[in-house]
């Protein structure tokens, strides 16, 4: 892996992205409310995503998954409506692992070749391409129309046993399906599965609820949970052949990287078996774990080989805090130190499609409030950086759209239209025409923040030193709503200070003798300096005896480039 080069990861929600439709209804069809396509993402499209700093985009719900809409006419198997949760589906409710979504297509037969295209497309515009694997779970009704019989999943389950490690999925023996939801949702019969599977968020009955993922049923890894977790993995289980199957298929697509969805729910086995195989055949293909359990971290980067893992219960929930007034800027150093060595490995964002928008009123109601969290997150390591399409344009995620309700997020399951990422395409001309002079000042600063990730050598492989613990208590600085760090490399230093307060602030950063000793930096007295957001100049004291002096715009950041 290269180290001079730090991943900003752009996720976009494929489906979303290029729809146009200012007139979106709660509940809308596909024909009602439209869908954006793969080839929405243009050269023009690319350019602009690589422009705001990104090296990696990550296409999300690209594999085929259940979905409301029919398809028949091409083959496609329909979905009971009363298992796929809103009009366009889950795209992690997969329905064909070998398979690209029809709705992605401009011409459905050709929809893989679409991909195809939109990869070497993507690669064009010098971005790395990101899907996600989803390897827990399925929908209810999943079947292959791609792959040959006699290698479906489940297609060869002794359906009388609650657990066999030749299995694909778990069984309730006997038992039909009586999920406490809607089983028949509109259709002419009620959904109807015997005997029942087990749900994907590991529910072992058959009374699934509307609070779990009764859409999916758990694939098998050859974990007996009807006995206390007991592993049969010797022989490997048919589970893990399929799924590295599955991997290497992707792979050989020519794409740079998988999102692991709940990676942490498969067992690290699996992924201590299979990685290495796929890394194998593609050296420089990442993999990247949606993890929640601080125990497992080791675990799932020394045993199971992952790349890198969420900070989500760290860094994102702590700076989410912050933003909030919840909490004091001094947790960031705790972060960190908790992390131990593998800092490095963790993957930091502000929002995705699981967490509310910073802009909506469930998180901070102003997408400015972010920029210093914003800077943290992507100057504090080498590690990578990951931003939700729209975040930079200070989109609210308020509307109600149908199966999601109104609440902070953008929909995942419904057909819609995001308003802000829509007026910022502007029907494929990306002039800016229609954005706010707000949104326009917020895109230009997250792409100044973003662009130097890989311009300064000092933030993409420099070492980093916390000067908060010289800070506590300080003469003109307020540990609780400021952070302070450096970064350096070779002859080159960065000051950076975050400022989570509304107001400009005037501060007075301590810098330690053993920050200067730590990283063989000179002292330099009256030296000029260089503010890389703004580009203007400045004079300060590089010193270990006297504080250095700056002030920080309210809800900004400054970072200062000392060169000797």
């Amino acid at each position: 892996m290269e180290t001079n080069h730090k991943l900003i990861i752009y996720q976009v929600f494929t489906r979303l992205f290029g729809n146009n439709n200012e007139h979106c209804i709660p509940h809308g069809s596909f024909v009602e409310n439209g869908c954006g396509r793969m080839a929405d993402f243009t050269g023009k499209a690319l350019n602009e995503i690589k422009q705001l700093g990104a090296t990696h985009i990550w296409y999300t719900g690209i594999i085929e998954h259940a979905t409301q809409t029919d398809y028949r006419r091409y083959g496609i198997r329909p979905d009971h409506p009363a298992v796929v949760k809103g009009k366009a589906g889950s795209p992690y409710a997969i329905k064909d692992y070998y398979d690209v979504d029809p709705d992605l297509a401009k011409d459905v037969p050709e929809r893989m070749k679409e991909f195809e295209l939109l990869v070497k497309r993507t690669h064009r515009a010098g971005l790395k391409v990101i899907i996600d694997f989803v390897p827990n779970h399925v929908a209810r009704q999943y079947h292959s129309d791609v792959q040959a019989q006699g290698s479906q999943l489940g297609e060869d389950d002794d359906t009388n046993l609650a657990f066999s490690v030749h299995n694909n999925f778990y069984y309730i023996p006997d038992k039909a399906l009586q999920g406490q939801f809607d089983m028949q949702a509109a259709a002419a019969e009620p959904y109807y599965e015997y005997p029942a599977r087990a749900t994907g968020n590991n529910r072992f009955d058959a009374y699934p609820n509307v609070n779990d993922w009764y859409e999916t049923i758990k694939l098998n890894y050859g974990v007996d949970y009807f006995h206390g977790g007991i592993k049969y993995f010797d022989p490997v289980p048919d589970t893990w052949h399929k799924m590295l199957g599955i991997l290497l298929f992707w792979a050989a697509k020519d794409i740079d990287g998988f999102r692991c969805d709940m990676a942490e729910m498969v067992p690290v086995e699996f992924w201590e078996w299979a990685i290495p195989q796929v890394k194998e055949q593609f050296p420089g293909i990442l993999f990247i774990a949606e993890v929640y359990n601080p125990n497992e971290y080791r675990n799932y980067l020394q045993r199971g080989k992952f790349d890198y893992l969420y900070d989500k219960v760290g860094l994102y929930d702590t700076l989410r805090a912050i933003i909030c007034g919840q909490e004091s800027a001094t947790a960031i150093t705790r972060c960190w130190q908790c992390l131990s060595g593998i800092e490095t490995h963790m993957l930091n964002f502000l929002e995705n499609h699981d967490e509310q928008r910073i802009a909506s009123d469930y998180f901070a109601g102003d997408p400015a409030k972010a920029i210093p969290a914003l800077a943290v997150a992507a100057c504090m390591n080498v590690n990578p950086m990951m931003v939700y399409f729209g975040q930079e344009l200070g989109e609210r995620g308020m509307d109600c759209e149908g199966f999601s309700g109104r609440d902070g997020r953008t929909t995942i399951f419904d057909y819609w239209s995001v308003d802000t990422v829509r007026r910022w395409r502007n029907g494929g001309k990306f002039d800016g025409k229609l954005l706010t002079e707000a949104e326009k000042r917020l895109q230009t600063t997250y792409r100044r923040i973003l662009t130097l990730c890989n311009e300064e050598p000092a933030i993409a492989s420099g070492q980093f030193f916390d000067l908060m613990y010289a800070n506590l208590g300080g003469w003109r600085f307020n540990e609780h709503r400021q952070f302070a760090f450096l970064r350096k490399l070779g002859k080159e230093a960065l000051l950076i200070v975050a400022n989570f307060d509304a107001a400009m602030t005037g501060v007075a950063v301590n810098l330690p003798a053993h920050a200067f000793s730590f990283l063989d930096m000179p002292q330099l007295e009256s030296h000029k300096v260089t503010d890389l957001i703004t580009g203007r100049d400045e004079t300060i004291s590089f010193v270990p005896y006297r504080a250095t002096e700056t002030s920080v715009p309210g809800y900004g950041v400054k970072i200062l480039k000392i060169t000797w």
